[in-house]
Order: C-alpha cells, then sequence, then structure tokens
C-alpha cells in the first residue's frame, strides 16, 4: 500500500487491530510525525481519556493504521444491500443496509459481530477503501459534507438468527481466531452439540500431523449454509466485491485491478494486503443474513 505524509493539522482516521475493534475507523488529528519510526501522534475527535470526557485521547499510531479523512457525499440515500460506514461508538463500523426505511432511516448489518442496528441516514456513509493513494469507489458529487457531531445510543438486539443444520450438511464455517477473522472455512456437519453447537469436519485443513481432516465444534453463530452457485461470469469488474480462494479458506476482498488472461489484483480490507489471483480462485461475494442470501452491491 502506498504510504502517504501527514503533516501536523490533517485530520485523518485511525484503525485498529485491538480485539472487538477490527473494521472500525476513528476521526483523529496529526499532532506532529516520527518520519524515522513511521509513526504519527494524534489527538482523536471523538475518544477520551476517561468515561468524564475531560480532555480527548493522545497517542502514537503506526502510518499503517493512518489513513484520510474519507470524502463524504451530500444529503446522499443508501439502496438496499449498499455497503456502508455507520457512525456508532464513537467511530465508523462498516455495514450492508438490509432494509429501508421511511423518514430516512436504515437497518444496518455488521458482519463482524453478526447484528443489526437502525440508523438515520445522517449517521451513514458510503463505504470506500483507500487503495494506493485514491478512494474506492471516488467521490460522486463535487462537494463534500461537512461532518454534523451527532450522538446516537442504539442498543445491540439480543436476539440473533441461528440456522439448524442435519447431519452430513455441507457448511461454511468461520473463525475468530487472529489472523483468521473474516476467512469463511468448507466443512460437513458430524453432528449435533446441545442447541448452538455442532461437530463439524472441514475439507481443506487438516490435523497437525496432516494425517487427517481436522474435526471441532463450531458455534452455530460461526456457520452459514454452503453459498449457492451463482450465475457464471466471464470476468470480474474493478471494485466487485469478490470472495478469494486462499489459504484453505474464502476471504472477502475488493477487485482493485483487472489484468489480462482473467488474472486480478484483489485487495483485502482486514490486512490491508493486495494479491494477484486468476479467475477460477474468485467467486460473488454474498452475506448470508436473516436466513438468506444477500448479494451486496459494489463497493
Amino acid at each position: 500500500m502506498e504510504e502517504v505524509h501527514f503533516s501536523k493539522g490533517s485530520e485523518v482516521e485511525i484503525s485498529s487491530d485491538d480485539d472487538g475493534f477490527r473494521g472500525s475507523w476513528y476521526s483523529a488529528t496529526v499532532l506532529r510525525s516520527v518520519s524515522k519510526k513511521k509513526k504519527f501522534f494524534v489527538e482523536y475527535q471523538s475518544l477520551m481519556v476517561d468515561e468524564k470526557g475531560s480532555k480527548p485521547l493522545r497517542e502514537f499510531v503506526d502510518a499503517v493504521h493512518v489513513r484520510p479523512r474519507p470524502p463524504r457525499e451530500l444529503d446522499r440515500s443508501f439502496k438496499l444491500s449498499e455497503e456502508v460506514d455507520a457512525f456508532h461508538n464513537d467511530g465508523w463500523w462498516e455495514g450492508v443496509v438490509i432494509d429501508v426505511f421511511e423518514n430516512s432511516r436504515y437497518s444496518v448489518f455488521f458482519r463482524g459481530s453478526r447484528e443489526q442496528i437502525k440508523f438515520q441516514q445522517s449517521d451513514l456513509r458510503l463505504h470506500r477503501e483507500w487503495v494506493d493513494g485514491s478512494w474506492i469507489p471516488p467521490l460522486e458529487e463535487h462537494m463534500e459534507a461537512k461532518s454534523g457531531k451527532k450522538t446516537l445510543k442504539i442498543k445491540f438486539s439480543k436476539g440473533k438468527l441461528t440456522a439448524k443444520f442435519s447431519e452430513g450438511a455441507v457448511v461454511e464455517v468461520s473463525s475468530d481466531e487472529e489472523g483468521f477473522q473474516g476467512a469463511w472455512f468448507t466443512a460437513t456437519i458430524i453432528s449435533t452439540i446441545g442447541n448452538d453447537k455442532f461437530l463439524v469436519e472441514y475439507h481443506s485443513l487438516k490435523t497437525d500431523d496432516e494425517t487427517k481432516p481436522l474435526r471441532e465444534e463450531a458455534d452455530a453463530l460461526h456457520i452459514r449454509p454452503s453459498p449457492p452457485e451463482t450465475p457464471m461470469v466471464d470476468s470480474f469488474s474493478r471494485l466487485e466485491e469478490v470472495d478469494a480462494l486462499y489459504n484453505d479458506g474464502w476471504w472477502v476482498g475488493v477487485i482493485a485491478k483487472v489484468l489480462s488472461n482473467s488474472r486480478y489484483i484483489v485487495y483485502f480490507r482486514n490486512t490491508k494486503e493486495e494479491l494477484e489471483l486468476g479467475h477460477s480462485e474468485l467467486r460473488l461475494h454474498q452475506d448470508w443474513i436473516d436466513g438468506k442470501w444477500v448479494r451486496a452491491s459494489q463497493v
């Protein structure tokens, strides 16, 4: 990824690798840079040093976790299945619109937590990725909306939809382990363990001695049906969201560049990496939401 120099006073956004905060971005101002260590000293605009909110939090952050403030359209409405950033808990979190209501309200699904929350239009923005020094997709209008400071208190819903799987069903299983977030691994249901757990056998993951397929218990919230086959496409387009078969699992990414001979550069948000992959190693990305498959729009 292309490194950007930020001068004192630059308005930026900061990401975090801490558990529970991955995938979120927080607005901050650069106070100074430490070029030799590739770090910036920043002051957050919404994070405070204590619960009283006596003063803004300041800290050193690695340059790889810093990006410019994304552009934002004026008074933009959103469509079903459109990818957005939602302002929640003092930061911007990536989600997908799964329902549109009256009075400019939307229901947003968050893949990481598998939860749904309702937001006002003013607390949403079109999701963008900072790739090679430019925003994908680019700004739709020439004017950028002025950000207003608003607080929206929302309670997470306790109820989550879980599916019932029979023995022998082919499924995909996700993981919360470090380095595996966002990936789905194909497996078969071996048996049911209680109400919300299953014994699964992976198709591509092996035991430590590589002699047989790995079996383990998986929580129902980390299991989804095997995605339905989508119509065969001759080629993928730039900015299209895909799943890439890599390291024995399917990882969600974005087509950053279309190459010749059915090859593509795919950008992965979680790791901020780019890989060159072939057409046969990609599939159209879909999300399992409320018991049905949803095809996300282009990001």
